[in-house]
């Protein structure tokens, strides 16, 4: 677990050039190349903010904020933690205190157990599933700022805990309910209702049927072709199934050529089918994946009322 008093985001490199140098070498650089390493060191922050307001042509606000961001990179502390951005993640670390002047005059710090991209729980920390006003400090056109407000650093940090957001977590369990008796009112549909879920379920996926339910071809409850993939899939639809029934509708799936996928869908079992091995192209949908899609179909009003 972390608990930093103070959480930086840091540019590698313009660009971010140094991002995967870095990264790859457990190391934070900072350019702001000047005669000053001593000056930064010793923190005579007077003398380098001379420099930087004569290098900035007597600009006092673009001095002060080159000398804010490079008193941050010297005097953060080992337990304070740092945040970049690479390859569609975030990535997080804790830094030595020494300062390290490199031959080219950019400096570094030796990054604390290297940057992780993962929670403490070992969960990906990907940009789709962090907050918003926690990944626009990529466009920061510095090199060094802090996030937003005490809150977005509080939720960064429980983020990194791998602790979930109030509001979320009340959602998530919020939503498991939801499956959960979305699950109990399809078990209870009547067969053909449930063929005509399955059948809105794919609609809503993009795929259109190229002939109508009701087995008018052999071993095929649906026919159905995807314009995005250009590809053809046939459908068998069960509202009760058994292990030995799906491994023959897969076995059966290798005689028909004019097809590209299957997909062998059901909600109830004698068994458990997760342990069946499939080729990639044959999918097994059970009744936890259905209410899911069903869920992010928005059919959920649809059932509900096809059940009343």
């Amino acid at each position: 677990m972390i608990s930093p008093q103070k959480v930086r985001f840091i540019k590698l490199g313009e660009k971010g050039r140094w991002e995967a140098s870095c990264i790859e070498e457990k190391t934070l650089r900072l350019g702001y190349e000047s005669p000053h390493y001593a000056d930064e060191r010793s923190g005579n922050w007077t003398a380098v903010r001379s420099f930087w307001l004569a290098a900035r042509g007597g600009d006092e606000g673009a001095a002060t904020r080159d000398v804010n961001q490079i008193r941050d990179f010297y005097e953060l502390g080992e337990d304070d933690v740092w945040i970049t951005f690479h390859t569609g993640r975030l990535y997080w670390c804790r830094a030595s205190k020494d300062v390290i002047k490199l031959e080219d005059g950019s400096r570094i710090r030796r990054a604390v157990q290297g940057w992780s991209s993962t929670d403490v729980n070992g969960r990906q920390l990907r940009v789709e599933n962090i907050d918003g006003r926690v990944t626009k400090v990529q466009g920061y056109r510095g090199t060094i700022c802090s996030l937003e407000t005490l809150e977005m650093q509080t939720y960064l940090v429980r983020k990194i805990n791998g602790l979930g957001v109030g509001e979320v977590e009340r959602a998530r369990r919020s939503l498991h309910v939801l499956k959960a008796r979305i699950e109990h009112l399809i078990k209870g549909l009547w067969w053909h209702d449930f063929e005509l879920l399955i059948d809105l379920v794919l609609a809503k996926s993009g795929w259109q049927r190229f002939s109508v339910m009701g087995k008018t071809q052999k071993d095929i409850d649906l026919d159905l072709y995807s314009p995005t993939t250009r590809k053809r899939a046939f459908v068998q639809i069960k509202s009760s199934t058994t292990r030995e029934e799906l491994l023959d509708y897969a076995s059966k799936f290798q005689s028909y050529p004019d097809f590209d996928e299957m997909y062998f869908i059901y909600h109830t079992s004698n068994s458990d089918l997760s342990d069946i091995a499939m080729e990639p192209h044959i999918h097994v949908w059970g009744l936890d994946q259905i209410s899911s899609l069903v869920i992010g179909a928005g059919l959920v009003e649809w059932l509900i009322n096809k059940r009343s």
